[in-house]
Formats: structure tokens, sequence, C-alpha cells
């Protein structure tokens, strides 16, 4: 039985959850503020296989908590809860390590489809949209380039003898740009097939992820040489760069 944390300081809405998230063969925990999802997750968030957490928290928000998690090390999946559509504040979700989102007021059926999805996430993630056949690539959950590996399944990025856990939307934004190896990719066509964002956003924002993808991927991030930006459209990985071993 997989479990649920939720953490949602309105009362009514979070009854409401526990009680359909039980009908449907859930265990569920609420919490009603930051601090106390912290004291939950920090010391094993293995405990729980999914986390929906509300942005808008009395003492620590729902960013914070995102945050706080991420640097910990535990990167169990999250669904944010947000009154605040606008697609800067969902950036800011994905940014602080979100995996997921859902505007209030929302459907519960889509609740719990997303739910489903975050717990289905780390299995079709890679088999989903098999990446291109490469002669770097091992097998369709990782893909090897120099001395660096990405597995899809696992979440992970191995460089030499380092091991950076990722994201889902880091591994989402990566498997994208690798399945198009050596194209200039747009920001717009990141914001719209990796989020689905397809409003009037500033397509900028995607460059926090890739500064970040960078200093786990690149000897010298100031240079880079596998994730390349191509002036005035976005990005390019590049998978082999010339005199590189």
């Amino acid at each position: 039985m997989s479990r649920i944390l939720v953490v949602e300081d309105e009362l009514h809405l979070a009854e409401g959850l526990r009680f359909n998230l039980e009908a449907e063969g859930y265990q569920v925990d609420v919490v009603e503020t930051g601090e106390a999802a912290l004291e939950r997750l920090l010391p094993d968030a293995a405990r729980f296989d999914v986390v929906v957490l509300d942005v808008m928290l009395p003492g620590k928000d729902g960013f914070t908590v995102m945050r706080e998690l991420r640097q910990a090390g535990q990167f169990i999946p999250t669904l944010m809860l947000t009154a605040r559509g606008h697609a800067a504040d969902i950036l800011l979700g994905f940014e602080a390590g979100a995996d997921d989102y859902l505007t209030k007021p929302f459907e519960l059926a889509i609740l719990i489809a997303r739910i489903g999805g975050l717990l289905r996430r780390r299995e079709w993630l890679a088999a989903a949209i098999p990446l291109a056949p490469a002669p770097s690539e091992e097998a369709g959950d990782s893909f090897t380039f120099g001395d660096k590996s990405v597995h899809f399944d696992l979440l992970e990025l191995h460089v030499r003898d380092q091991v950076f856990p990722l994201t889902l939307m880091e591994a989402n934004l990566l498997h994208f740009l690798i399945q198009r190896e050596g194209k200039p990719v747009p920001r717009k066509s990141m914001l719209e097939e990796v989020w689905g964002l397809h409003e009037d956003t500033d397509t900028r924002a995607i460059d926090n992820f890739i500064v970040r993808l960078r200093r786990y991927i690149e000897r010298d991030p100031t240079k880079p040489r596998h994730l390349l930006t191509v002036r005035g459209v976005g990005y390019r990985f590049v998978a082999a760069p010339a005199g590189e071993k």
C-alpha cells in the first residue's frame, strides 16, 4: 500500500483529500505546516511514496519546504498545490524541486491521476520516449557520454566517481535535450513540451535549470562543452565535443 503525506493547512481540504485518497487504497498522513512536514520527511522520507504539498502554508511555505528537502538529499516525488496559476510561480516550484503541480481549485480525478503518475514516473520516464539510437547509448534507461552517464530509471547522473541525484524535472529536461542531440532546442519548446506551459512565459526561466545541469556535467561550467547556448534560440546538447576524451 502506497503511503502519501498531505501537507495542507485548510482543514476541510486536508480531510477531504484524506478521505478520498484512502478510498483509493492509499495510506494517508496529514500535517498542517511546513515545519511539521520537514519533521516527518527529513529523518526518513522513504517511509512515504508521494508528498502532496500546498504552497501557501503558515510558517515555512511550500517552496521553502521543497528546497530544504532537495538540499537534504530527499527526492521523494512531490506534487505541489498552488492557488497561484501563473507560469512564473509554477516554474518557481519546479526550480525548488517539485515533480508536478496542480492549480486550485482542481478536480479530484485529476489529483488522483497525477499521484498515480508520480508513483509510476520512475518506470516510464525512460520507456515513454525511447532515446534515439547513438553509439554512446547503453540501454533505453541510460545514456553514456564521455566519462558521464545518466540513469533515467534511477534519476542519477554519474560523473567519474561522483553521483548526482536528479529531480524528475531535471531528468526530463536532460532527456529532452539528449533526444535532440546536436540540434538547437528553443527555450519555448522546453517549456511547452517538458513542462506543458503554453502561456506567455518568460522563457529565460529555463536558464536556471541549465545552470544547475552544467554544474553537474561540465568540467568548467563557465565554458560548457556539452550544454551549449545557442544565442537567441536556446540550447544544444553535444555528447562528444571535438577534442574531448
